[in-house]
């Protein structure tokens, strides 16, 4: 144990650490934005306390104010930001303080990693140089000393090769390893306080682990606080010793870690934590559907009720006994490869495996595994080197060109990122309108009843079709990603981390969407995912694949009560649970 470790007392059976001297001190923060009809309230009478050695979790959906929290403790927030209130750190008040003061103090004792490393990276300069940038603006490093001491940072964050990565640039670097740079630049000067936002949601669940712990070993060794950032719940009840639940730019409960997951107290926690597969690991589509949060606004006293909705399931024939004898989709020892420079990548290697009609089988691995070329293989977006692609009793890996046409329509994806992959200057109906008529729907009225009809299924509003990307929701607009699938009916789905940037709540309406849309429509998926609780909950069948290739298969119950594989084993050893809450 670090000597800067805390003392520990026990709580719930757990070792939990004495709070510290008093570090931050929010009070009555409130932080407002002008916006088309007004000034906007993003966080409005927000009091937060954090103490010395501490980790505190900030949760709650998007848009309750978590980030800006965490901007306006950093003096980050956008031009015209009104912020009222004080933010009281180590006993001063950083609202008021000089900006040039301020910058003094901001990466020598207040840090903050952000939430996508890749964009927070200069491109255009190694690693070495930007972290080393910190060190000789904060401690008057010559160049040599500074890069020297990068090095050491690299070493710290445990970069392999600190000595030859040094001089790499981001892109060079796998997206845990930009993680790590991230952090081993907010910690060069040894903070007192350090702001993590969303620092794991992108990575897999390996990955994750390696980095919460990480973070959990530098708070202890420099005896630093943590004010953590993010919408799992499970990372929260492993990592933090308090949690605070925002929700409309308000705090709406605080407590304890074991506190809040045993007894929650607000409506609204109760119905995140119910939400979460994360609190349920053993739920399974097939038994009952997620629970989804729902919320009114009661205008005679203009407080929100938050209720608890379980959507129920339909009769269900049990097994895969409705299953045809003849798959949908049969994939025979296929093989992609990819030139490089260097020589010939096999990023796909003798893959094989079956899919029938109905089934939902999860695809899972750590990134460059091999999941998302294969998922563009089986589409043809990326030519196969060998093996065959049946699909419905043809072999497509023989067909080119417009022989091709007739399945696309059959088999569609969903996008992790909705917002990207939506065109912003086509409106939703211009959107779908197009799909319809490249697959040979000429007739104009046809085209608009589809339209109406898988909006309305979907759960969008009947004017969505009038308005463009940007005026929705996340969660919408991973609607209208599953409408644009759905429009020409395909048999096959592939699902490519659909819901692994949404926040919990919505995360429950679309996995109960999906599997209501399965089964009234009949429909097939493969559903690719580095988050194992939203698989072990939507799948049938999980392939686990592992360099390129599929190293276990089982049903949704054995692989999990009974991994075969060492890699498997190890990928579920990596899922934050409750139970595995670390000790100080």
């Amino acid at each position: 144990m670090s000597p800067h470790t805390p003392p520990t007392s026990m709580l719930h059976g757990l070792a939990m650490p004495q709070p510290g001297p008093l570090l931050l001190d929010i009070r009555q923060l409130d932080v407002r934005f002008k916006g088309s009809q007004g000034m906007l309230h993003a966080v409005r009478g927000l009091d937060l306390q954090l103490h010395q050695g501490e980790t505190l979790a900030l949760v709650g959906e998007s848009g309750c104010g978590k980030s800006t929290t965490a901007l306006a403790l950093l003096r980050l927030l956008a031009p015209g930001a009104q912020t009222e209130g004080q933010i009281l750190f180590d006993g001063r008040d950083i609202v008021p303080m000089p900006l040039e003061a301020f910058r003094r103090l901001r990466g020598r004792e207040i840090a903050m990693i952000f939430q996508e490393p890749m964009t927070s990276l200069n491109p255009v300069y190694p690693v070495g140089v930007q972290i080393a940038e910190t060190l000789r603006q904060h401690e008057g490093l010559s160049a040599a000393a500074a890069r020297q001491r990068a090095i050491e940072l690299l070493d710290l964050v445990r970069i392999p090769e600190p000595h030859r990565r040094v001089d790499d640039y981001p892109h060079q670097l796998s997206g845990g390893q930009r993680q790590r740079v991230m952090i081993a630049m907010a910690v060069a000067c040894r903070p007192r306080l350090l702001v993590a936002d969303e620092p794991t949601t992108a990575l897999d669940v390996t990955i994750q682990a390696q980095i919460l712990e990480l973070l959990d070993r530098l708070r202890r060794e420099l005896s630093m606080s943590l004010l953590l950032i993010t919408h799992d719940l499970g990372v929260v009840a492993q990592w933090a010793d308090r949690v605070a639940v925002m929700y409309g730019g308000e705090k709406v409960e605080e407590a304890r870690a074991p506190q809040l997951f045993s007894a929650p107290v607000h409506p609204y926690t109760r119905g995140l934590l119910g939400a979460s597969l994360h609190a349920g690991q053993d739920l399974h589509y097939t038994g009952a559907r997620l629970p989804e949060i729902q919320s009114r606004l009661n205008t005679e006293t203009g407080l929100r009720r938050f209720d608890l909705h379980i959507p129920q399931a339909r009769p269900r024939e049990a097994g895969r006994a409705s299953l045809p004898s003849a798959p949908l989709l049969s994939v025979e020892h296929l093989r992609t490869d990819y030139a490089t420079r260097t020589g010939v990548v096999h990023a796909v290697r003798d893959v094989s495996f079956t899919l029938g009609v109905g089934e939902t089988v999860g695809l899972v691995g750590e990134s460059g595994c091999g999941k998302s070329t294969l998922s563009k293989t089986l589409l043809h977006l990326v030519p196969p080197a060998a093996g065959r692609i049946v699909f419905d009793g043809t072999d497509l890996s023989a067909l080119q060109g417009k022989a091709l046409q007739p399945w696309r329509q059959r088999m569609q994806m969903v996008f992790q990122d909705p917002y990207a992959s939506l065109n912003p200057r086509r409106t939703v109906y211009d959107i779908l309108d197009t799909v319809l008529y490249v697959h040979g729907h000429r007739a104009r009225q046809d085209r608009q009843q589809r339209i109406a009809s898988i909006l309305d299924r979907v759960g969008l509003p009947r004017n969505a079709g009038n308005r463009y990307p940007h005026e929705f929701s996340g969660g919408q607009r991973q609607r209208i990603g599953i409408a644009r699938a759905l429009v020409v009916q395909p048999s096959l789905v592939i699902c490519d981390e659909p819901v692994s940037a949404l926040d919990v709540s919505i995360q429950a309406q679309i996995l109960n969407l999906l599997v209501e849309l399965k089964e009234e429509f009949k429909l097939s998926y493969l559903f690719i995912s580095h988050d194992l609780a939203v698989v072990r909950y939507i799948a049938d069948r999980v392939l686990v694949m592992h360099q390129g290739q599929v190293v276990e298969s089982g049903d949704h119950r054995s692989i999990w009560a009974n991994p075969q594989h060492g890699y498997t084993r190890s990928l579920i050893a990596a899922v934050p649970r409750a139970e595995q809450r670390k000790v100080a």
